[in-house]
């Protein structure tokens, strides 16, 4: 008994602060790797999709600041965001606010208010730092449709939806990368936040009507739609909340610096594949409508 006494005397001398002397981010040779995902697990896909917009998606009232509609869809492969994303974005949390239950909005840290009010500027500038690192070493593939509305009334489309419109862009790009990774015949999750029972109503409607086969090749597409509370606290849509704004913001201001898209030019669907990130994605993972030769999808 004395002999176990003195081990385990020795052993608080060495670690004094017992189990919880332990780092917030798991170190490499902490205990067995989890398993990453290579092939599709049972019936899914191994990528999810997370869903935000910016701007509103009306066309009676159009903001002279910011008349745009942006709808940005980033897609995580499922082995990466549970063991990368998902605990980075939680160990930030945890250093600047002491807990998890905070839910990152743009919107909100931009104007500082709710949980981001900063004590001085310095303080805002090095949490958004910290936060658009976390973005950039993130990966992720990054499809996005902006809808000028402004144009859309020049034009007299007044019966099209923004969203409906960008939903059917974002989906057919996601089904071309959902090919060129041989996960067609998997159904993938696409998680988009509530608006309320109208809008999601009609969301799913046009959803499935273009999944059905209103599309660029009249097929079905394999995809499935989740809807969630926005009191949900996701990773992945906190980091879709975050990025919609500057992919609009380059769009409106092209000229103007943006350090956020400048982040994300490389996370875009192009057309070069991986050799050539941040090269040739307008047209392919960013799409502007109506453009100078712009198309309705199918």
């Amino acid at each position: 008994m004395s002999k176990g006494k003195t081990g385990g005397a020795k052993e608080k001398e060495q670690s004094p602060a017992g189990q919880f002397a332990l780092p917030l981010v798991q170190r490499r040779d902490d205990g067995p790797p989890i398993p990453v995902l290579s092939t599709p697990v049972e019936r899914f896909s191994n990528y999810v999709v997370y869903v935000d917009e910016s701007g509103d998606h009306g066309l009676e009232t159009v903001d002279p600041n910011y008349p745009v509609f942006v709808l940005a869809f980033c897609i995580f492969h499922k082995g990466h965001y549970a063991q990368k994303v998902v605990p980075a974005i939680e160990s930030f949390k945890f250093k600047h606010f002491g807990h998890d239950i905070v839910v990152l909005h743009e919107q909100e840290i931009r104007k500082e208010k709710g949980s981001f009010r900063f004590n001085d500027r310095l303080e805002k500038e090095g949490f958004v730092d910290e936060l658009t690192g976390i973005i950039e070493s993130s990966k992720f593939i990054l499809v996005s449709c902006v809808i000028d509305k402004a144009k859309l009334k020049e034009r007299a489309l007044l019966e099209s939806n923004p969203y409906h419109l960008a939903l059917g862009f974002c989906l057919e790009t996601l089904f071309e990368f959902v090919q060129e990774k041989h996960q067609e015949g998997y159904p993938t999750h696409i998680v988009v936040e509530c608006r309320g029972k109208k809008e999601d109503r009609n969301l799913e409607l046009e959803f499935r009507r273009i999944c059905d086969g209103a599309n660029r090749w009249n097929r079905q597409l394999p995809f499935a739609i989740k809807f969630a509370d926005k009191k949900t606290n996701s990773s992945g849509l906190q980091l879709a909340d975050l990025v919609a704004r500057p992919i609009g913001l380059s769009v409106l201001r092209p000229d103007k610096p943006n350090r956020a898209f400048e982040v994300l030019k490389r996370k875009f669907f192009c057309k070069g594949g991986r050799q050539k990130l941040g090269v040739d994605f307008e047209g392919w993972g960013l799409k502007i409508f109506p453009g100078a030769e712009s198309e309705k999808p199918r």
